[in-house]
C-alpha cells in the first residue's frame, strides 16, 4: 500500500443546528437556468440532495442529471438540514416561506434549526424580511444572491455575496465554494442582496455606456477592433467591454458573437434594476443614472429583448439612432 497521501473524498453538508433529523440533507428549489447546474454541481461534490420544482421540464431535466427530486416542495424539505431556494422573487419566497392557499409554509415544515439559505435575488427588505420571519421560529438564515449567470452556473464559478451571522457564513461557505469560485461575506441579513443589486445597477449604467460608445464610433468611422483596442488598455475600461463586449469579434466569447444569447438576459437586468430603483427610491439617494438605466431595459425588455443578452442593448440604441 503506498505510504502517498490519498486525495479526500468530498463530503456531504453538515450542519449542526437543533433538532434536524438528518444532518447533511439539502433541499434544492427552483431547479431552472440557474437553480439545475447549481444543484448539479453539489450533488458532484458529493452533497445528499432533493430538489423540486413547479415546473415539470425542470425536474425532468434534474433526474437526467442524478438529481433525486420530490413531488412536492414540502416532501423535498422534510429532514433536510438546508433550504436552498433559488426563485424568481421575493413574492415566492415569502409566499414559499409562509404558505398559501392554507397550506404550511416551507418555515413550518421544516423541523427546528434547518438553515434557510436563499440564493434569488430578490429586494433588500423582502430579503431582511424572510431572515427575520425564518429566525423568530427557530430556524437560521443567509441570503446569497449570485453573480455570473447561466455558463456561470455550469461552470461552478459563480461569485456569492452574502449575508448573514458569522457562524451561519461559516456553514454555508463549503457548499458555495462548490458552487462558485468567489464567497464574499457582506455582512449581516440583507447585505448579500445589497452588494448584488448595487453590483448589477453598475453593470446596467456601464453597458449602456459602452454600447452608445460602439454606436457612436460606428458614426464616426471607428472599426469594433480599432474602439476595443483603445478603451480595453486605458481609463474606459470595464467588465461590460472586456469580457461582455456588446460588438462580435474582439472577444469571441461574448453573447455579441451568438446573436446576444444569453448569458444574462435583459428580463433579468430589468427585472435587477427595477430592485435597485426600489432601493434608491426607499433610501433618497440623489441618482440619475440608474433610474433612467432601469427605464432603458423596461423599454428593452417589452420590446422583445427580454430573452436576449442584456448587451443585445446596442442593437436599440442603434436602432433608435439617427441616420
Amino acid at each position: 500500500m503506498s505510504d502517498k497521501a490519498q486525495p479526500e473524498t468530498p463530503q456531504p453538508a453538515t450542519v449542526q443546528s437543533g433538532t434536524v433529523p438528518v444532518p447533511g440533507t439539502i433541499a434544492f428549489l427552483g431547479l431552472g437556468h440557474m437553480g439545475g447546474p447549481m444543484a448539479v454541481n453539489l450533488v458532484k461534490a458529493g452533497y445528499t440532495l432533493t430538489g423540486f420544482d413547479v415546473v415539470p421540464a425542470a425536474l425532468d431535466s434534474a433526474r437526467s442529471n442524478g438529481i433525486t427530486t420530490a413531488d412536492t416542495a414540502a416532501d423535498a424539505v422534510a429532514g433536510a438540514a438546508v433550504v436552498l431556494t433559488m426563485l424568481p422573487s421575493g413574492k415566492h419566497l415569502l409566499d414559499a416561506y409562509l404558505g398559501t392557499g392554507g397550506a404550511p409554509g416551507l418555515l413550518q415544515t421544516a423541523a427546528t434549526g434547518t438553515l434557510f439559505l436563499d440564493c434569488s435575488t430578490i429586494n433588500v427588505d423582502e430579503a431582511r424580511e424572510a431572515a427575520a420571519l425564518a429566525r423568530a421560529v427557530g430556524h437560521r438564515a443567509v441570503d446569497a444572491p449570485v453573480s455570473g449567470g447561466v455558463v456561470g452556473a455550469e461552470a461552478g464559478t459563480l461569485t456569492f455575496m452574502v449575508g448573514a451571522l458569522p457562524e451561519d457564513f461559516e456553514a454555508v461557505k463549503p457548499m458555495l465554494e462548490v458552487m462558485g469560485k468567489r464567497v464574499v461575506h457582506c455582512g449581516e441579513h440583507g447585505a448579500g442582496q445589497a452588494a448584488k443589486i448595487c453590483n448589477n445597477l453598475i453593470l446596467g449604467v456601464s453597458m449602456i455606456a459602452v454600447s452608445e460608445a460602439f454606436v457612436l464610433g460606428e458614426k464616426l468611422g471607428l472599426t469594433h477592433q480599432a474602439l476595443f483596442d483603445v478603451a480595453s488598455a486605458a481609463s474606459g475600461q470595464c467588465w461590460a467591454l472586456t469580457t461582455n463586449c456588446p460588438v462580435p469579434g474582439p472577444v469571441p466569447t461574448s453573447p455579441a458573437n451568438r446573436d446576444y444569447t444569453p448569458g444574462f438576459a435583459g428580463a433579468l437586468m430589468a427585472k435587477d434594476l427595477k430592485l435597485a430603483l426600489n432601493a434608491l427610491e426607499s433610501t433618497g439617494v440623489a441618482a440619475r443614472l440608474g433610474p433612467l438605466a432601469s427605464e432603458i431595459y423596461d423599454t428593452f425588455a417589452a420590446e422583445g429583448g427580454a430573452g436576449r443578452d442584456f448587451s443585445g442593448i446596442i442593437t436599440d440604441i442603434r436602432d433608435k439612432s439617427a441616420h
